[in-house]
């Protein structure tokens, strides 16, 4: 039965040496589905796959109730004539051509009018910031405006589906937060399905409604960023999704985030941020701490997980956050699911960066 709407895709590819690619997505229109997976895991290979580059072994690819491939049926819908924006990696912007030029390529190959092409390009590079680039080649712009140029080019076009491929990857720290609001942002306005190819959970946790986890070629767990970090369903995710994220806003060395504050250690740090916390850097104790923490308050075990030699205990109010002990320390503290329990995290060990 074919997806009326947005994507519906069941890929399988085979690579050499056994690798099977066997992975299905669906994604509703005006919704941003992460993509996260180690390397080699198969997520370049879906971008692949979803564009055209590379042919099905078997399943499936619908975009909005059109049949884009299917290998039993002997259907291939080749790359020119897929409505599907793509960002990759190295933006993959051509040398020889101006920024304008670059943006206008897609409308020109559609052959679509000298007059319109033009008016469009112009409207792109200013939703962008890049108007004044517009005669530049791409040779002489920053990580950050090529970024902007490979997104307006992708989109220009009117897609039916956005792909971005590690789109942050490649950029420094303070550029990577200012294109996540500008992505951010177009993801939101964007009317069709989008995926985001990335290895970074807070890329992912901050960019997409919803994350597949990709591992050895199969999706092994699907959810809200919120379900992905709370309920992890293997190592490889419990890992990645290591860190809570608390957002709030940075004032004389503490983070007020709802009712609660924590302390930071810099206290030069204000206006609105993203602090992460590693589970291994809470403390659960059973008493109110005596050490030289400043953040401690009580609270309650709320759900408790084990993942072979670590366990994972999920907090609750005033801050509920995700700490992770040994199988010892839960038998020494006697710690069951609703025991009140005492936190502490120490201010050096929450890294603070801007929202």
């Amino acid at each position: 039965m074919r997806s009326q709407a947005g994507l519906d895709a069941h890929i399988v590819v085979e690579r050499h040496e056994g690798f099977t690619l066997d992975a299905s997505v669906t994604i509703p229109p005006g919704r941003t589905v992460a993509l996260v997976g180690p390397n080699g895991a198969g997520k370049s290979t879906i971008v692949s796959a979803l564009g055209g580059l590379t042919p099905l072994d078997g399943g499936h690819i619908d975009l909005n109730g059109e049949r884009l491939d299917d290998p039993s049926r002997d259907v291939f819908t080749i790359p020119a004539q897929r409505r599907i924006g793509i960002v990759f990696q190295d933006y993959v912007l051509f040398p020889h051509l101006s920024v304008s030029e670059n943006v206008e390529f897609g409308l020109r190959s559609r052959k679509t009018p000298r007059a319109e092409a033009a008016h469009r390009t112009s409207e792109w590079l200013d939703r962008l910031g890049i108007a004044d680039l517009a005669d530049r080649a791409p040779g002489g712009l920053s990580g950050g405006q090529q970024q902007r140029v490979a997104l307006a080019r992708a989109l220009i076009t009117e897609p039916q589906l956005l792909l971005l491929d590690e789109p942050l990857a490649a950029l420094d720290a303070t550029t990577r937060v200012e294109l996540r609001r500008v992505l951010k942002d177009h993801l939101t306005a964007f009317d069709g399905p989008s995926m985001i190819i990335t290895h970074d959970p807070i890329e992912a946790f901050l960019l997409a409604d919803e994350v597949h986890i990709i591992e050895g070629g199969s999706i092994t767990q699907v959810g809200s960023p919120d379900d992905i970090r709370l309920h992890p369903r293997t190592p490889y995710i419990a890992d990645l999704a290591g860190s809570n994220l608390v957002s709030g806003i940075a004032d004389a060395g503490t983070i007020t985030s709802g009712s609660h504050r924590l302390h930071i250690a810099d206290p030069t740090i204000t206006g609105r941020v993203l602090a992460t916390i590693h589970p291994r850097a809470i403390v659960i104790g059973r008493e109110r701490p005596t050490g030289s923490s400043r953040n401690a308050w009580e609270t309650a075990v709320i759900r408790i997980e084990h993942y072979g030699d670590r366990v994972r205990l999920q907090t609750g109010d005033p801050l509920p956050l995700t700490a992770e002990v040994t199988p010892g320390a839960i038998e020494a503290l006697h710690v069951a699911e609703g025991s009140p329990v005492w936190v502490s995290i120490k201010a050096t060990e929450i890294q603070v960066s801007p929202a």
